[in-house]
């Protein structure tokens, strides 16, 4: 397959390679294992555990709250890549306050945490956005999957790095392994910052009205986004093949979400060293690559709803091999199982939704799928209040089963190629 707008392309996979050293070293397995260590070291495991699942519930729905507004006022004012860049620095900022931790600051580790979760979550909503625009539909699938594989290349580099900090302290001129855990935070910042800047500098907004965005203020931007707002949501309610995928994404993905980053601190109360969690999480990455790209390259001949349901049936074996996981041979096999399926499902969601959306307007329907994409708050409460009231967090892993059961369910009703009218979606004036 020929693909057009190479620069452009390379730009914007790159910046899966940047942020993704955040969803590996950062949200994967250091900062959970950190939480427990240090910041909740006074607190019992379970507990720990619950309130980390808690913090994650906080940072998504605030950054439901705010996406729709961000990806319509973006799209109005065609400052995709402004915002992109805010809160890409709002992330690194936040990931670098992390060395600042010290032992029992659960809330203040929390409230940071919760800062980069949204700076890596907005710039995502505008990161999603330019798909449409540098891509044609043929290409979609594996471009959408070639982001997420080298995301995991990335990520995977970085963390094999973070790996021997931690491990080899003295290699890098540290006193302990706590020394290389911050010293890693530092370099996700860095890691972050320096391949932002490709898609800062190589893609540009596509201006459907130049003379309209060269005038607007940020304040007209605002007030024309937030009428747009409503006008999309009016737009999504009338399609309900669009509906119904976005409440099937939200189902299953709030499951997968769960899974990914819950997963270390759960392996650390169960007791598996941390060497092994992150041997395991650097195995995701490194096996997820071949993976992602593997599945992207033959996702046309299957389909990509068919390509999802594999997916989610290899994530429903891993909520229950996650159940009766006791040793870290359990913890590698889980993983590897993960990996086989963690890309793809994400490339194939956000392809499938790119099919149902007009092009006119790509960031507020990409804003919307953020929302969805972020809404993994429902899932980790429930897992956090049942480990809770039971004293097991065992026992909130089987709570994932309800959601990924009926997110699949509900993606079976979804048809296919069934994209919104352009002529139905208005523009606010």
């Amino acid at each position: 397959m020929e693909i057009t707008n190479k620069k452009q392309i390379r730009s914007w996979v790159m910046y899966d390679w940047a942020n993704s050293a955040f969803a590996t070293t950062i949200a994967g397995v250091m900062f959970p294992i950190f939480y427990q260590d240090v910041a909740a070291r006074e607190l019992p495991d379970y507990l720990a555990t619950a309130y980390f699942a808690y913090t994650s519930s906080i940072a998504m729905i605030i950054v439901v709250i705010l996406a729709p507004f961000l990806g319509s006022i973006a799209d109005y004012s065609r400052t995709k890549r402004q915002h992109l860049a805010v809160f890409a620095i709002l992330g690194i900022t936040a990931t670098a306050l992390m060395t600042t931790i010290v032992s029992g600051a659960y809330i203040y580790a929390s409230i940071v945490l919760i800062l980069a979760t949204i700076g890596f979550s907005g710039s995502n909503i505008f990161y999603d956005a330019f798909l449409p625009e540098i891509t044609t539909l043929e290409q979609r699938n594996y471009v959408s999957a070639k982001g997420f594989a080298y995301g995991y290349l990335g990520g995977g580099i970085l963390l094999a790095v973070n790996l021997l900090m931690v491990q080899y302290p003295h290699w890098f001129g540290l006193n302990d392994a706590l020394s290389g855990t911050r010293l890693s935070f530092i370099t996700v910042s860095v890691w972050w910052l320096i391949f932002s800047i490709p898609i800062i500098k190589n893609l540009k907004d596509t201006r459907i009205n130049s003379i309209l965005a060269k005038k607007a203020t940020y304040a007209a931007s605002a007030k024309a986004g937030i009428a747009e707002l409503a006008n999309t949501l009016k737009t999504i309610l009338k399609h309900k093949e669009l509906l119904k995928f976005l409440i099937a994404f939200w189902l299953y993905n709030d499951a997968i979400g769960t899974i990914i980053g819950l997963a270390a601190i759960f392996g650390r109360e169960i007791g598996i060293d941390m060497l092994s969690l992150m041997g395991a999480i650097l195995l995701v990455q490194l096996a997820g690559f071949p993976f992602t790209l593997i599945f992207g390259k033959y996702a046309n001949r299957i389909g990509t709803k068919n390509s999802l349901y594999i997916c989610l049936f290899i994530y429903f074996m891993a909520i229950v091999a996650g159940y009766f996981m006791t040793s870290a041979l359990h913890f590698f096999l889980l993983a590897f199982l993960v990996a086989t399926s963690q890309g793809a499902s994400q490339a194939f969601s956000r392809s499938l939704f790119s099919t149902l959306i007009p092009p006119e307007h790509p960031a507020k329907f990409f804003a919307f799928y953020s929302v969805f994409n972020k809404m993994k708050f429902l899932a980790p409460a429930v897992f956090g209040f049942v480990a809770q009231a039971t004293g097991n967090s065992r026992n909130g892993v089987l709570t994932l089963l309800f959601f990924l059961i009926a997110g699949g369910l509900i993606l079976r009703t979804v048809k296919e190629n069934k994209p919104i009218i352009p002529e139905a979606v208005q523009v606010a004036k």
